[in-house]
């Protein structure tokens, strides 16, 4: 299949790579192939050719919300890298390709005096992840500031979805609802601010996630969605299980609502913490945490 891939031309593909390179949580199997297409023309055709040969395939952001089982990966995963133009529009616009880094695009939008991404400062993804799962954080996120999305749809169409299209809500979208549609670029509005302002507020962000947060280990942030007037981390500390540890894994002591790989932990460690802690909370408060991150391969 390598040289099948190599004739397409579609871009760098690498083999047998560790996932543990690939996803924030530094584990996992290996994935047969990674592609990276280097334009919209050459998605098309690695997925046109995927589909036809019945070969699974998935598109990874940064890694920040998935935790990928031990075994090989017997498909491609694609990479969205070289999709990384970024355009100012007029004053307060921009269009940016799913793979820019949401926490550089939040540093590049503060230097102009833009405000409305100070949220994402501290959110280790892609533009592309971060629209599919909307992600947040300060009670706001990506619902707030994204005007419109370019998406691949499932029939290799290229489409507009305006914002009320993405129905986005908290941590979800149209297309984590619709997977087989793939972001490409976003336009994003922000507003003028003044310029030391907006620093010294992701400045002091910064500072009380260092504070709170165990960042100091490889995690995947929040493990639980937030339940309606309550929080995972207090639900799950209040069980007694802060600090409890499996294999190389851990509940951070800091932070309960963060799963740590403290000491080269493996997937299995991880995935028994995750539903350690989900069932101790639905045993003591009868109350359902919604996971955040996503499984992958563990069919």
């Amino acid at each position: 299949m390598l040289d099948e891939l190599e004739k397409l031309n579609i871009g760098k593909i690498e083999t047998n790579v560790s996932l543990k390179k690939c996803t924030t949580y530094r584990v996992g199997g290996n994935a047969k192939y990674i592609a990276y297409p280097k334009n919209v023309n050459s998605l098309v055709k690695l997925i046109k050719y995927l589909k036809n040969k019945n070969i699974k395939y998935k598109v990874l952001g940064n890694g920040s919300n998935l935790l990928f089982s031990e075994k090989e990966y017997d498909g491609v995963l694609i990479k969205l890298s070289e999709f990384n133009c970024l355009t100012f529009i007029g004053k307060t616009k921009l269009r940016v390709g799913a793979g820019f880094n949401l926490i550089k695009l939040s540093l590049v939008t503060a230097k102009k005096g833009l405000t409305g991404l100070e949220f994402a400062s501290g959110i280790p993804g892609t533009v592309g992840g971060s629209v599919f799962m909307n992600a947040g954080a300060y009670k706001s996120d990506m619902g707030y500031v994204v005007e419109s999305v370019k998406v691949l749809t499932p029939d290799e169409k290229i489409i507009n979805l305006e914002n009320k299209e993405m129905n986005f809500h908290y941590r979800t979208s149209f297309l984590k609802t619709h997977p087989g549609y793939i972001c490409l670029e976003v336009i994003i509005k922000l507003q003028k601010g003044k310029k030391e302002a907006i620093e010294a507020l992701i400045k002091d962000r910064r500072e009380r996630r260092l504070s709170s947060q165990p960042l100091e280990y490889p995690s995947a942030g929040s493990v639980f969605r937030n339940p309606t007037d309550n929080f995972a981390g207090k639900l799950i500390e209040d069980s007694g299980l802060k600090g409890q540890k499996h294999g190389g894994a851990m509940i951070s002591s800091k932070h309960a609502n963060f799963i740590v790989n403290y000491k080269n932990a493996t997937a299995d460690d991880i995935k028994y913490l995750i539903e350690l802690a989900h069932d101790k909370v639905k045993e003591n408060y009868n109350i359902d945490l919604k996971i955040e991150q996503e499984f992958v391969n563990w069919e």
